[in-house]
């Protein structure tokens, strides 16, 4: 029987209904983060002797309820230490000339500059000392470098998963795929972030291996899901790694400055997590990256396992329908 299709006119206004309900969806998730970034619950330290210590803390609390999660420590040297830990991103150290900041502009430059005018305010009117503990990239200070740097990264790996689905047949096939993959971005990524831009400032092997990890996990996601679910699985894939993902990474902000729980959500996505293991191993000397190490391999596992499962489940399908027979062929015999 000769099927039926819509006429080219509804056709064409539900696309362009469809689209712009997707608009309306994607609008505010990229600009909502983005219009309101402000501290909430985001880690300092205050140091020096107890008295002044406490005393600063419960202004610092007062002065932004909800905004500040203070340590308090008994120096600057305990200070500097959390601060390379990735424990707090700034510390206010209480000393006989008034407030000094101790900043990790590396961790994040937009939190640096935040607390420089909070620390201005807490010093009434006194000249505040700043102090970079853990300075960003002197080619990229202001870290947008790191963070538009970062993006292709994203697309390219989901790019490479959709393709790897739709082009490559055999689960043989798309595990090495993913593999070249994850090993050429990883050393290619390096060069240009480390070598040619210059925004990035570690060890290379360590950088090399953060972004070819991150490059496996979000490209076999997009593969596994493809695998098993087919272009709706691309969809779902390209959904995590990148149109909510993105948003929600904080790659060029910090995760305490996004509204919550979408801040945390973010470091729990490949993109969120890629970027924070990233900034530990080119800044930090490791520290903190245990978590978004974590995340970023459970991606690549579970990706990988779809791969394989969802590949023998298709093999099996196509088995179990070769027994069954099709359409008899013009001689009246059905062909298997």
């Amino acid at each position: 029987m000769p099927t039926r299709t819509r006429p080219p006119l509804l056709m064409a206004v539900l696309i362009a209904a469809v689209a712009v309900v997707v608009q309306a969806l994607l609008v505010p998730l990229f600009a909502a983060p983005a219009a309101n970034l402000a501290p909430r619950d985001l880690p300092v330290a205050v140091a020096g002797p107890a008295p002044a210590a406490d005393e600063l803390a419960g202004r610092l609390t007062a002065a932004r309820p909800g905004a500040f999660a203070v340590t308090t420590l008994p120096d600057a040297a305990a200070a500097d230490r959390a601060l390379r830990d990735r424990e707090v991103y700034a510390a206010f150290v209480a000393g006989s000339e008034g407030v000094a900041l101790h900043t990790a502009p590396a961790a994040s430059p937009a939190v640096s500059a935040l607390l420089t005018e909070a620390a201005a305010q807490l010093s009434a009117g006194r000249a505040v000392t700043v102090v970079e503990v853990v300075p960003a990239d002197p080619d990229d200070p202001r870290g947008a470098g790191f963070a538009a740097g970062f993006l292709p990264f994203a697309m390219a790996s989901m790019l490479a998963g959709a393709l790897l689905t739709l082009l490559v047949a055999g689960r043989a096939a798309r595990l090495a795929g993913l593999a070249a993959y994850g090993v050429l971005a990883g050393l290619v990524g390096v060069v240009v972030l480390h070598g040619w831009l210059g925004v990035i400032d570690g060890g290379w092997l360590g950088e090399a291996a953060a972004i070819g990890l991150f490059a496996l996990a979000a490209a076999a996601t997009v593969t596994g899901l493809g695998a098993l679910l087919g272009r709706a699985g691309i969809g779902l894939g390209a959904l995590l790694v990148f149109l909510v993902g993105n948003p929600l990474s904080a790659v060029s902000a910090a995760p305490e400055l996004l509204p919550q729980p979408w801040g945390a959500l973010g470091q729990w996505l490949p993109v969120g997590a890629g970027g924070t293991l990233l900034r530990s191993v080119a800044f930090f000397d490791g520290a903190a990256a245990g978590r978004p190490l974590a995340v970023l391999a459970g991606y690549a596992l579970v990706g990988l396992v779809l791969v394989l499962v969802a590949r023998s489940a298709v093999a099996g399908s196509a088995g179990r329908g070769a027994a069954d027979p099709a359409e008899p062929d013009r001689a009246g015999v059905g062909v298997a």
